[in-house]
């Protein structure tokens, strides 16, 4: 293909989603619903097979791209522009974000079938897509951050879609406002990019990094920051809230308020993985700061482990995988830390199958139970939803890490990597990702127990009527177990070991840990062979075990161990506190500065002096002026003599 039919083509890929989002959205009561959920489909699925020429392109030619497409503004000389960078890692989360788009496309049609938002559903998701992929193609950071809030925008739309329940308000909410708190540090970071390098185009921006390397700047007197620092740690920042990283994970949980092809697109591949992507993207700078390194590392060590014990004590099957995609995605910040970009990219493409299959998966089970959600009133689902079962199974398996499915190759990757890491706080990283292995096969085999083996615990009447979910729901839930089988052993080597990233991707040479661990890869088969023999695959069985023997064979033990430890069960049930923090200190106390400001500010200066006030003065001032109207005539005559003895006394004395 010429270059110029290779720029159309990348125009096409994103424009082609928002152009569905038009169609069904302004459309969508013209056209009906199979016609919404045409257009929203055929624009994702003509973005996904654009995005595999692109890949089979920039894979396999070598042919990258990185150009303006459109100029917005200048400003000082600067010019604000739209612009594609197509290089490997862009055409890498092109396939894999609107593959498990595609799959989240079809998969509503089934789910959604009954919902009077049907329409405007499938135009939020055309547009969510359409927003993620102008992030992850973008050349400079105008255009990233126009995807960036893009995402979060629509994501707000999808957490409320079911407006009519105060509890999917209150989550959309949250997580509008912890994402802007985390916006406003990453926009400062732009901002700090925009002042010292005069630039907002990356290749410009990464050039000079290395010139600046040693500069500093004084924020708070006294103080000095190394000016790459400051920009990875601001950059950081929005990261922590998009990717939901300690302390800004918590709008993810409550998120999941939302519809459940809702719950896979925004957490598998696309909107949570929007920060570790941009961390990879940004690696020419954080590889010139150690110090913003060892922060991503610590908090995502925190993320991976702390977050994983929420979800064991989770009872809500949806939330359990949330806090699980929390867990997992302090796994990739993890790797990022250790400066092993591309296993981080690596787990971020496995693990957008196997949780996006999880999360269609629980939506499956949703649909047969009338939308029961909490585990406590499954079990013995087995029997009645064989496919879900299975590729569910799948799907718990690739995230335990169990040796030959996606999850093992990426996770085991990241644990290596990070073992062999030199950066400040690399070995509590390593425990923290090591331990993670059992919490992550306790919980997600704790959930499949729970719902699909041992009794049923549902009504008769439930039972009745529990049935597999149409193909419309099961075919994506078989689309996405293939890769989370297969997905792992294909792209170990050239993601990690074959230079598959190239130059998308900068690691600076004492970091360089994944080089390392190259040297002994010996091939998929004794890679395989060393992880069955490996601590993390003991602790994984581990895992899986104590689930089955507290879960199914002996189901008194849970209510055992929760009074024997019964100040850990409740830390963890109240999420160590962290919401309950928020809504006292943090909401409570800004209201309590709204009233204040209201008293003192609106009723006592606006309506109290201002308005009320003048009124009253006015009022006085009318009382004591009205004597002056007495009605009689030599009063008023007296008035005139004394007002013209002023006015003579005044001339003569000019």
């Amino acid at each position: 293909m010429s270059g110029l039919d290779l720029e159309l083509v990348y125009l096409a890929v994103p424009l082609s989603c928002l152009v569905g989002s038009i169609i069904a959205g302004i459309f969508g009561w013209k056209i009906g619903r199979r016609g919404a959920h045409t257009a929203a489909i055929v624009g994702v699925a003509v973005s996904f097979f654009l995005s595999l020429i692109v890949f089979n392109d920039v894979i396999f030619n070598s042919h990258e791209f990185n150009g303006p497409v459109y100029t917005w503004a200048v400003s000082g000389g600067v010019p604000l522009e739209f612009g594609f960078l197509i290089d490997p890692l862009a055409a890498v989360m092109m396939v894999v974000v609107t593959f498990v788009s595609l799959m989240v496309h079809i998969y509503t049609i089934g789910y959604m079938h009954d919902d009077p938002g049907y329409q405007r559903f499938f135009s939020y998701t055309a547009l969510f897509t359409f927003f993620m992929l102008m992030l992850v193609m973008s050349n400079n950071f105008l255009q990233l951050f126009f995807g960036w809030e893009g995402v979060g925008l629509v994501s707000y739309l999808l957490i409320g879609f079911w407006f009519d329940r105060e509890s999917a308000i209150y989550a959309n909410l949250k997580a509008f406002l912890v994402n802007r708190v985390g916006d406003v540090g990453f926009l400062l970071g732009i901002a700090v990019i925009y002042t010292y390098f005069g630039s907002l185009d990356y290749a410009a921006v990464f050039a000079i990094a290395p010139q600046v390397a040693a500069d500093s700047v004084q924020w708070i007197p006294g103080v000095d920051w190394n000016i790459i620092t400051l920009i990875c740690i601001l950059l950081f920042v929005g990261a922590m809230g998009k990717s939901a990283q300690v302390p800004l994970h918590v709008w993810l949980p409550d998120s999941m308020e939302g519809p459940t092809p809702i719950s896979a697109l925004i957490h598998a591949a696309t909107m949570v993985t929007a920060g570790v992507f941009m961390v990879a993207r940004m690696s020419p700078l954080f590889e010139l700061s150690e110090a913003a390194l060892s922060v991503v590392l610590v908090i995502g060590a925190i993320t991976a482990f702390f977050l994983g014990l929420v979800a064991v004590v989770q009872n809500d099957i949806k939330r359990v995988i949330a806090y699980s995609t929390i867990s997992q995605l302090g796994y990739m910040m993890v790797a990022n830390g250790a400066s092993a970009y591309a296993a981080g990219i690596f787990h971020l493409t496995t693990h957008a199958f196997f949780k996006a299959l999880l999360f269609l998966g629980a939506g499956s089970v949703i649909i047969a139970l009338h939308h029961e959600q909490d585990m406590r009133k499954m079990g013995g689902l087995r029997k009645y939803m064989p496919v879900t079962y299975w590729t569910m199974l799948v799907g718990s398996l690739a995230l335990a890490g169990i040796p030959a499915l996606a999850g093992f190759f990426s996770k085991d990757s990241i644990i290596e990597a990070t073992r062999l890491s030199h950066i400040t706080g690399s070995g509590f990283a390593y425990f923290s990702v090591l331990i993670g292995v059992f919490v992550t096969a306790l919980y997600t085999f704790r959930m499949v127990f729970l719902t699909f083996h041992g009794k049923p615990r549902m009504d008769d009447d439930a039972i009745h009527h529990v049935k597999e979910s149409p193909f419309v729901v099961t075919f994506p839930l078989v689309m996405l177990a293939i890769p989370s089988v297969f997905a792992g052993a294909v792209l170990i080597e050239p993601m990690l070991f074959g230079n598959l990233f190239g130059a998308s991707l900068a690691v600076a040479p004492q970091h360089n840990v994944l080089a390392e661990l190259g040297g002994h890869f010996e091939g998929i088969g004794p890679f395989i062979g060393h992880g069955l023999e490996s601590l993390p695959f003991f602790l994984a069985v581990a895992g899986i075990i104590t689930a089955w023997l507290f879960y199914i064979r002996y189901p008194h033990l849970p209510a055992v161990v929760s009074r024997k430890v019964r100040l850990i069960h409740m830390i963890l049930v109240r999420k160590y506190y962290f919401d309950d923090v928020n809504d006292v200190v943090f909401a409570g106390g800004v209201r309590k500065i709204g009233r204040m400001f209201w008293r003192i500010g609106d009723v006592m200066l606006i309506d109290g002096l201002a308005v009320n006030g003048t009124a009253r003065v006015i009022g006085w001032f009318s009382s004591i002026i009205r004597h002056v109207q007495t009605g009689y005539v030599y009063h008023y005559a007296f008035a005139m003599i004394l007002g013209l003895f002023l006015l003579i006394t005044f001339f003569l004395h000019r």
